[in-house]
């Protein structure tokens, strides 16, 4: 296949075993398949789901880490490896309908104020998933950290009261399915690898909406998706990285007064939360897995001090872009 891809597909595998096969099947029967360049960055899996990958019908890109840097940073690394106009990130655990990524963009590329597309992705049940969400205040962050959302006190992240049946204008939309122009995403230095996964999406979105592009909803380009595929075989650290990457979001873009009074909602409010409704269930592996996370992010504290100290809108520092 010669010539330049009109899209760049970005998938981030780490251990995802058939699900990395399947997604890429669908990709193979997307319309205009052949002007689709898919690259997949494997995050050091051990199971050998980033051998034997199917075929495409354009050459697939395979970069294998030797060691996993994170959702962000390996995002960053696939993405300098293509140069189409637009670039999908897209999650191993997603398998796209025949005309959604023609549909996603079509709409980005549609309006130049358009900077970043989401799908509408269906869970396995079929039901439709709350994928959008509003932009994080610094009281929202807090608030829900210290669990107000469920007393309705504070307003839900997701947008759970929309359908997400129309097209829309919304704060952020979901890293499992993320399209965004190339030159948008260079001027934005890409992703901030400080995030090792969670919240990334919303920083990036964040961004866009400051640099004066619009975030939109698709709800025509569909995706169906399992929902934390593969960070759902580590639990505790699942928890630890959503915790840190939400005091990293809190210090960037609303200071640091904010990320420590998440990280003490963290451990006020969220983990004895986390805890008490896992011994409720009687589940003492769940709670035991609360605690390994609440220790971790005890341990990060002073390294998550230093990646705070520089805040604002910039990419920050980390490991060293690809």
């Amino acid at each position: 296949m010669t010539g330049r891809a009109g899209l760049d597909v970005v998938i981030v595998n780490w251990n995802g075993g058939a699900l990395l096969r399947a997604c890429l099947v669908s990709l193979a029967s997307a319309r205009d398949a052949e002007s689709v360049q898919v690259i997949v960055v494997d995050n050091a899996s051990q199971d050998g789901s980033a051998d034997d990958l199917p075929a495409l019908p354009r050459p697939l890109r395979l970069i294998r880490n030797a060691e996993n840097h994170g959702f962000g940073w390996a995002c960053d690394q696939g993405a300098a490896t293509g140069d189409a106009p637009a670039i999908l990130f897209l999650n191993p655990d997603t398998q796209v309908e025949p005309d959604a990524l023609d549909v996603a963009r079509t709409a980005l590329l549609a309006d130049p104020r358009t900077g970043i597309v989401g799908a509408r992705l269906i869970d396995p049940d079929g039901r439709t998933a709350r994928s959008c969400a509003r932009a994080p205040t610094g009281l929202g962050l807090l608030g829900r950290a210290l669990a107000l959302d469920r007393l309705g006190l504070v307003r839900p992240h997701f947008l759970r009261e929309w359908d997400h049946a129309d097209d829309r204008a919304v704060g952020q939309v979901m890293g499992a399915f993320l399209m965004i122009r190339r030159d948008l995403f260079q001027a934005l230095g890409g992703f901030d690898p400080r995030f090792f996964v969670y919240w990334e999406d919303a920083d990036l979105c964040t961004r866009a909406r400051a640099a004066g592009f619009a975030v939109r909803h698709v709800a025509g380009a569909v995706a169906h998706h399992v929902g934390q595929g593969t960070t759902r075989q580590a639990r505790a650290r699942r928890l630890f990285y959503f915790l840190r990457s939400q005091i990293l979001y809190a210090a960037k873009h609303h200071g640091r007064i904010a990320a420590l009074a998440v990280t003490l909602a963290s451990f006020g409010a969220q983990v004895p939360l986390r805890l008490a409704l896992a011994l409720a269930r009687r589940a003492p592996r769940e709670a035991a897995e609360v605690l390994r996370a609440a220790g971790l992010l005890a341990a990060a504290l002073p390294g998550l001090a230093v990646a705070t100290r520089r805040t604002g809108t910039d990419p920050g520092s980390g490991p060293a872009r690809p």
